[in-house]
């Protein structure tokens, strides 16, 4: 869960939880709304920036955003809805906000589900979908009139908007929704077909971005590979130049902004070889985030998934020969429905041979409304636990020794944190939240920002330890 400029925790100031809750609801209702808004922000790192757009308009507007539920006058929760678990955290992230303030307004992916979250809190103020920006707006102003007069939505970024990851990097969405019908995933009745942001825009954003001193811009999306497939790749302008939107083409402007570039989600159809001699060159990070989600070809067709039959194992031995320094991570499900032992050891003789950096990977869950639902064949929930175990297993034997394998050598390291043991960053292969971490023991003097030239000297099999040059 992520939970942005505003921790419930701190409002926790009575002995029981029963205490905390009325004296949280009764502060919120029995008092004039002075213009504060709380915000809970769950889910991924499409729904942070969806937060920060609606926070930035929020400020925009004269509201304050404070940390406590004790001191709003209604709390925004801006949900998720990928999965069950999801859901769950995101009905329950309401009810305790309900239960605290009173006062409450949903957004986000779950907000499409409204007569569930209706059902399980009837007491909630409004619901809308995913990056409905405006609607939310008009809701915070309905229950708590704005300080002052409303400006019409615009799409700010720092220094102007509100920014909710450290003012070193910052997340650049640059599409909306996918066109993709993947069976077990619901995302685009929750946010539509792709909708993808004009190159001009996108570039104008990341440039204000590096002017207010971001360091690393992480490229977002539903499908990053598919950017322009729904303009038909109209050419757009920036700074007075032609440019396509197409991936190729904004990987390469980004390429010139001199800070890292860092692309997430990105499916591996052929025109992606085009943007590794990039990476090679230095211009973006040698870093691909693929969701290969499994192997097998069996169950990749039964997935849907674009380009699952392309030859995967082939591109990535090619992508190394041009780009050495290449990190791949990937996400896997395991125990998809009618996921065969044989299947299942075909994916685990596939990561021996892809060899990838990063991996996550978790086990099929029914999600309401997926087609693999209808799938014969459902996996026993003990055999997905014991095959989750096997692949991360091994996972963890690949990923310790090509961290070994960095032993002795020179790499650039952003520092994201310094406290009084030392600091603590990440290198080119390292993405924010998700990825292992560098600790440079004893450099108390650095700053969050920097970027410093390191030594590894120790690893285990998520981080490495290293020793300015």
């Amino acid at each position: 869960m992520t939970v942005s400029n505003f921790d419930p925790k701190q409002s926790m100031k009575s002995d029981t939880p029963s205490e905390q809750v009325q004296s949280g609801a009764a502060s919120a209702q029995g008092r004039a709304p002075s213009g504060k808004v709380g915000f809970v922000s769950l889910g991924c790192p499409k729904a942070l920036v969806d937060s920060e757009r609606i926070l930035t308009q929020l400020r925009l507007d004269g509201y304050d955003v404070v940390p406590t539920y004790d001191d709003a006058d209604v709390v925004v929760v801006n949900t998720c809805g990928f999965i069950d678990a999801a859901k769950q955290e995101s009905l329950d992230a309401i009810g305790e906000a309900i239960s605290a303030n009173g006062k409450v307004i949903v957004t986000g992916c779950m907000g499409v589900e409204e007569n569930r979250i209706r059902e399980t809190h009837p007491g909630v103020l409004a619901v809308s979908g995913p990056h409905a920006y405006e609607e939310v707006v008009g809701a915070v102003h309905e229950h708590v009139p704005p300080v002052k007069d409303h400006d019409p939505f615009v799409d700010l970024v720092p220094p102007q908007g509100v920014k909710l990851t450290p003012r070193h990097y910052a997340y650049l969405k640059i599409s909306e929704g996918c066109n993709h019908r993947c069976t077990f995933c619901i995302i685009p009745s929750m946010r539509g077909d792709l909708v993808s942001r004009p190159i001009g825009d996108v570039m104008d954003e990341a440039q204000r971005l590096v002017d207010a001193g971001v360091k690393e811009l992480l490229v977002i999306s539903q499908d990053t590979s598919a950017y322009g497939v729904d303009t038909k790749y109209r050419t757009g302008f920036w700074q007075g130049r032609p440019l396509k939107t197409k991936m190729m083409a904004l990987c390469e402007a980004l390429g010139e902004l001199g800070v890292w570039v860092r692309l997430h989600y990105v499916y591996p159809y052929p025109h992606v070889d085009e943007v590794i001699p990039l990476m090679a060159d230095g211009k973006i990070l040698p870093y691909l985030d693929i969701p290969f989600q499994h192997a097998s070809p069996k169950v990749l067709k039964a997935m849907k998934r674009p380009a699952h039959d392309s030859k995967t194992l082939e591109r990535i031995r090619k992508w190394r020969e041009i780009c050495p320094e290449l990190t791949i991570r990937s996400t896997f499900i395991v125990g998809f429905p009618g996921e065969t032992e044989e299947d299942f050891q075909y994916l685990l003789d596939w990561l021996d041979e892809a060899q990838l950096d990063r991996v996550g990977a978790f086990t099929y869950s029914a999600v309401e409304g997926a087609k693999a639902n209808e799938i014969e064949g459902a996996v026993p929930e003990a055999v997905k636990e014991e095959r989750l175990a096997r692949f991360m297993a091994k996972q963890a034997e690949i990923s310790a020794a090509r961290l070994q394998a960095k032993i002795g050598k020179t790499i650039e390291v952003l520092i994201d944190e310094v406290d009084e043991e030392g600091a603590i960053g990440r290198s080119k292969a390292d993405a924010p939240e998700i990825d292992g971490m560098v600790y440079l023991n004893d450099e108390v003097n650095l700053q969050p920002g920097q970027v410093v030239t390191a030594v590894v000297e120790h690893a285990d099999e998520h981080d490495l330890w290293a020793v300015l040059a």
